[in-house]
């Protein structure tokens, strides 16, 4: 799995969460671009004089500002870029070079990067900005200022209204790819590659800082939801807050991003109905915390906003107060699916890093660990994991450096411990073991916190990249220092090849552990049933995917009018503060529900 950078420009529409109650709500919200610049011009005339209007990357803020404009008449308003406080771009290049290393050796591609932690601050000129901090607290002048950093700690309390224009980390990607916005700093667009490094390791992650720090402090008066920015939504932040409010009350589906690959399956496609423009679909991100997104629907009226912003205001509730403290606040697991159904090939053979390599080289949050869970499995599918034998690590190793540089093909299957690939079947991946899910089965993959994603290709079967034409790259001197050799069929078949243990079970129901290991701070688990099973959240989140059967509603216990229906393969988020709950099987026969939850 890399990073989203070509996410298929497709909403699913089924994928919507039902809030009913919410007419105060909607009496609050002003729809349309033009409808949310007459709003902020009355709150001039009104006397909020100094307004700060900030957001995510790749927000439209410039047509926001000419309807802005359009809607001012004969009133005079200055509008000051945030783009005007920056340091020169020649100073922010230089300081960059330590966070976007040009190492074309380990890194033949520039993939990877280091988490930019300096904020706005970093990247803007001190005297700049206490110039305009001296403006803004002149009470004669009206002022507008916008773009990113405009709402940064040392001019956010000088203005009478704060905005944050949200776009969904979707939107941001595709607005950058279609060349609708620069990176900060830059005056046009990189290469898009490098723009997108740039975004993932600086840009986005000031804008996270950002938003949770005004979050955390009650500093935004308005929000803004602008995809669309002809149908943007504007909301007082009391009012959004209020809905999340509502949202914690029931189960959640957020709106997953489908992705295309060169060893993409058709499981997804045709399950979902997607787009018949999509040659397949690789990917089913549909609980990648920091790249999907929540949409509602009030009653007719609809609101999407990036799922990571909802879990910086509601985080404790949300995840509960022992993981939102451990994971500082951050959704601490992640879901896909991988899917390889009838598809031309496997994977990628791949690992991952361990903490130490993953905090020391990007900053990161910790290890990337990760597991697999078989959900369905056609003709001959199989999955690797490990090595075959002891020496087959070195050997592997050698061939695969030797081929990298030659474009023959290699015979992998002598030094991969390759397991017949069953339903129900859950596979754990510990940072450093070396695998890949193998054509015609689909999987669904769990994973550890990472904000990037760091995926060392140690074979690639010499297949094209389709976006960029060029051999797919490679990271075989990152892999070698973090793979596991002493990872072998059958240490793998004693510990990461979970076969069950019976937590609870009853007439027509089972729950059971089908995945635990000491390096992964998550349990999987199966609830097996006919009918129905009851299970309570205890104060954390549990994450609930229905892995075999048609259709089921998971409601409260309290108030059975909070619930939501799941269709076959739908995950779905039980908020901590969600408490008791049932899961009825609405379907024929049997189901399987997965869930996942932190270990006790």
């Amino acid at each position: 799995m890399s990073f989203m950078f070509h996410p298929y420009p497709y909403n699913d529409p089924d994928a919507i969460n039902h809030v009913a109650g919410t007419e105060e709500i909607r009496s609050k919200m002003v729809s349309g671009l033009i409808a949310v610049a007459k709003t902020i011009v009355s709150h001039i005339k009104n006397g909020q004089c100094r307004i700060g209007i900030d957001g995510y990357p790749g927000a439209q803020f410039d047509a926001l500002i000419n309807v802005i404009n359009q809607q001012l008449g004969d009133m005079q308003v200055k509008k000051i870029s945030a783009h005007s406080l920056l340091k020169d771009k020649k100073l922010i290049n230089a300081m960059l070079k330590a966070y976007l290393p040009k190492d074309y050796d380990i890194d033949p591609v520039l993939l990877y990067g280091v988490r930019y932690e300096g904020g706005y601050e970093g990247f803007q000129d001190s005297a700049k900005v206490s110039a305009l901090k001296h403006v803004l607290m002149d009470n004669h002048t009206a002022i507008i200022v916008y773009g990113r950093g405009a709402l940064c700690s040392a001019l956010c309390d000088t203005y009478d209204l704060r905005i944050w224009f949200d776009i969904t980390p979707k939107q941001a990607v595709l607005n950058t790819k279609y060349g609708k916005v620069c990176n900060l700093g830059t005056d046009e667009p990189l290469p898009y590659a490098a723009m997108m490094r740039r975004n993932y390791y600086c840009d986005f992650e000031m804008a996270m800082g950002l938003r949770w720090e005004l979050i955390r402090s009650r500093k935004i008066d308005f929000y803004i939801s602008g995809d669309d920015p002809e149908k943007m939504n504007m909301l007082p932040y009391l009012t959004l807050k209020a809905l999340f409010d509502k949202l914690l009350m029931r189960p959640l589906r957020c709106r997953p991003v489908y992705l295309e690959g060169v060893w993409g399956g058709f499981y997804f496609k045709r399950l979902r109905h997607l787009p018949e423009g999509m040659r397949n679909c690789a990917w089913v991100f549909d609980l990648i915390p920091l790249e999907v997104s929540l949409a509602v629907d009030m009653n007719g009226k609809q609101l999407e906003v990036p799922f990571f912003t909802f879990v910086q205001v509601e985080g404790e509730k949300l995840l509960g107060e022992k993981a939102y403290e451990q994971f500082g606040g951050y959704f601490p697991v992640r879901f896909n699916y991988d899917d390889t159904y009838h598809s031309s090939g496997n994977m990628s053979i791949q690992c991952h890093p361990d903490e130490e390599y993953a905090m020391k080289n990007y900053k990161e949050l910790g290890r990337q660990d990760e597991s697999y869970y078989v959900c369905i499995a056609g003709q001959e599918a199989r999955t690797y994991l490990g090595f075959r034998e002891k020496g087959d690590c070195e050997k592997f190793l050698t061939i695969a450096n030797k081929v990298a540089k030659s474009g023959e093909l290699m015979d992998y299957q002598q030094y991969l411990n390759a397991i017949p690939s069953k339903p129900g079947m859950q596979l754990m991946i510990p940072a450093g073991t070396i695998h890949a899910s193998g054509r015609n089965q689909v999987v669904l993959e769990i994973g550890s916190l990472t904000v990037g994603s760091y995926t060392y290709k140690l074979y690639d079967y010499q297949r094209i990249d389709p976006q960029t034409g060029l051999p797919r790259p490679l990271h075989l001197k990152m892999g070698e220092k973090v793979l596991h050799p002493e990872r072998t069929a059958e240490w793998v078949n004693e510990n990461l090849v979970n076969h069950g243990k019976v937590m609870r079970e009853g007439k027509g129901y089972q729950e059971t552990i089908v995945g635990e290991h000491e390096l992964l701070y998550f349990s999987l688990r199966n609830l097996t049933f006919e009918k129905e099973i009851f299970d309570d959240t205890n104060g954390t989140f549990h994450v609930l995917a229905l892995v075999d059967g048609e259709r089921i509603r998971v409601e409260s216990i309290q108030d059975t009018s909070l619930f939501y229906v799941a269709n076959s393969m739908d995950i779905l988020i039980v908020p901590a503060y969600f408490g008791r709950y049932r899961i009825i099987n609405e379907g024929v026969g049997k189901v399987v529900v997965h869930k996942t939850c932190l270990k006790e």
